[in-house]
C-alpha cells in the first residue's frame, strides 16, 4: 500500500482497521485480490496469525473473500454492503426492485432540492457514461453509470437515503453489469430523460423517468 508499521498493543484491531481503510478508500478496490499473506506480513511487522485473524475477521463482515488457491479478494466497502450482497445473491430481479424504491424518491427530491453545480456534476458524468457505452468501454460506462445514479440520489438531500443508497453501490454496479453483460442493448438505455426532468425541477416527471427506465429492466427479465 504501504501499511504503516503497526505498534505492538492490539495488532488484530490495528491491522483491521489499516486493512479496512484500504478498502474503503478503494486502495483495495471491489473485485481486486489483496496482497499476499507473506507481502501484509513485510508490510505490517507483524505475525501471519495476526494476518490471518485480521483476514478471518473482514471475511466474516463481508468485506473480504477468500478463495481458497487464489487468494484473498475484496468483495465490498463496507459491512452493510457486504449484508446485502449476501442477501441479494444473484437475484437480479430482487436488487432492480430495491433500486426501483429508493432511486424513484431519489429522483423526486433530487429535481427539487439539486443544485446548479450538482446539476453539472449530473450533466458531466451522465455524457460521460454514454460516451463509454457508445464505444462500447462496458467497464468504464457500468462504473459512470453507478457514480450518475448514485449522484442523483446525493441530489436528493437526504443523508439518510443516500447513505442506504451508498451501502448498495456494489450491487447496483453489479446489476448493471449483469444487464449489459447478458443483454448489450440494454446499455443505451437513455437516461437524458431523468437528466432534463432533474434540470426542469420537475418532481414528477423525475420519478416517472426513475422508475420507468428500471420498470423496463424488470419486464425484459421476463422475455
Amino acid at each position: 500500500m504501504p501499511l504503516a508499521t503497526t505498534r505492538r498493543s492490539g495488532l488484530v484491531d490495528q491491522v483491521i482497521e489499516q486493512m479496512r481503510s484500504a478498502i474503503s478508500t478503494s486502495e483495495w478496490k471491489v473485485g481486486e485480490r489483496i496482497p499476499t499473506e507473506p507481502e501484509l506480513v513485510n508490510a505490517l511487522g507483524v505475525g501471519r496469525n495476526t494476518v490471518r485473524e485480521a483476514v478471518r475477521a473482514l471475511s466474516h463482515a463481508g468485506l473480504l473473500e477468500v478463495r481458497q488457491g487464489d487468494g484473498t479478494f475484496v468483495r465490498a466497502t463496507s459491512e452493510f454492503s457486504g449484508a446485502v450482497r449476501r442477501l441479494a445473491g444473484t437475484e437480479l430481479r430482487d436488487v432492480l426492485q430495491v433500486r426501483r424504491t429508493l432511486e424513484v424518491e431519489g429522483a423526486r427530491l433530487a429535481a427539487a432540492h439539486r443544485t446548479e453545480e450538482e446539476l453539472a456534476e449530473l450533466t458531466g458524468l451522465l455524457d460521460a457514461r454514454d460516451r463509454s457505452m457508445t464505444a462500447k468501454d462496458y467497464d468504464l460506462g457500468v462504473d459512470q453509470d453507478a457514480q450518475f445514479h448514485l449522484a442523483v440520489v446525493r441530489c436528493s438531500h437526504n443523508p439518510l437515503l443516500a447513505e442506504l443508497y451508498q451501502g448498495l453501490t456494489e450491487v447496483v454496479r453489479a446489476s448493471v453489469a449483469s444487464t449489459v453483460s447478458t443483454k448489450p442493448n440494454l446499455a443505451t438505455l437513455d437516461h437524458q430523460g431523468l437528466l432534463e426532468a432533474i434540470r426542469a425541477q420537475d418532481t414528477e416527471r423525475a420519478a416517472a423517468e426513475a422508475g420507468g427506465f428500471l420498470d423496463e429492466l424488470l419486464a425484459d427479465l421476463d422475455d
